[in-house]
Formats: C-alpha cells, structure tokens, sequence
C-alpha cells in the first residue's frame, strides 16, 4: 500500500482509502461505501468506526475496523457496540443485521476461535503491508484454503451449499 515505516491507524485508513475500488472489488461484488469514521454517540462518548459499507445482496451493513497489531478480544466488544449502535440507529426496514469485519496486522487463531465471533457476525482477517514471496504467498493462501475446509466440515456445512447462494 505504499505505507511508510511506523504508520498508524489513520495512515492505513488513507491507503485504503487512496485504493478504496480495488479493496471493495477484492471484498466482492455488491458493495457500496457508506462512511468514512461513521461518528457514534453512546452515553455522551464519541466512537468512530473506521469505515461503514452496506452490501446490496446480503442486504446489510459490513462495519470494518483496523488495527495496527495483533488481534486482542478487546477488539470483539469493541465490534459487538459498533454493531448494537448500527442495528439500533442505521438498520433500515427489510435489511439484515450489520456484519463487522476486523482486519489486523496478525491474526490471533485460538483467541478468534475461542471467542466463537462467527456466532456474533464478526469476521478477523489479516491485512499485509507488503506482499511477501510468491512461494510464502502461494503456502499461506493453501494453509488457509485448508482451515477454511476443516471450518466448514467440523460444522457440518458442505460445499456446495456455499456455491449456491
């Protein structure tokens, strides 16, 4: 993305930002940007969302967060107000609840799966800076393609019942 050394959350944000219809094409089809840090007041305590976008197929809000770190489960509740306040105030007639989708600069696996967040709508993905070797890329993306299978089999969801929505 361009990033310099020691950049902070805001300074990711502008990247994606600057690269917003490449993120939203990688994100898939249907998506429409919303808002860029969407202001919440609860209990007179200002909180910003880092970006606010609607899914026009799922017919519902997809809430993001970035962080500069490694995923911390304060991060979850942090996500699950955003979502109440987003339900509570944004959700508009015929639409599904909001989704939220938190990427990090490292995935922490056994907290994630602990903390059960796919129950809750929230998803944590990584995000890289930088691309790292093809071979690396090529062994990370089957690591996760293999995760990604073992998930869907351990609860009982099939394939091809994915293909068709």
């Amino acid at each position: 993305m361009g990033l310099r050394q020691g950049h902070d959350e805001a300074d990711l944000e502008a990247a994606i930002l600057r690269q917003l219809e490449a993120f939203i094409l990688e994100l898939g089809r249907g998506f429409a940007f919303v808002e860029r840090q969407k202001r919440m007041v609860i209990d007179g305590d200002d909180f910003y969302l880092d970006l606010l976008f609607y899914h026009r197929r799922l017919r519902r809000l997809v809430a993001i967060e970035l962080k500069l770190g490694r995923f911390k489960a304060a991060h979850k509740g942090q996500m699950e107000l955003y979502l109440k306040w987003l339900d509570k105030h944004e959700r508009q007639p015929g639409e599904e609840a909001p989704i939220g989708l938190i990427l990090c600069a490292e995935s922490s696996r056994e907290q994630v799966e602990l903390l059960q967040m796919h129950k809750d709508g929230i998803t944590v993905a990584e995000y890289w800076t930088e691309l790292p070797p093809k071979a690396e890329l090529e062994q990370k993306l089957h690591a996760a393609l293999l995760e990604a299978r073992e998930r869907l089999a351990r609860r009982g969801v099939l394939l091809g019942e994915l293909d068709d929505e």
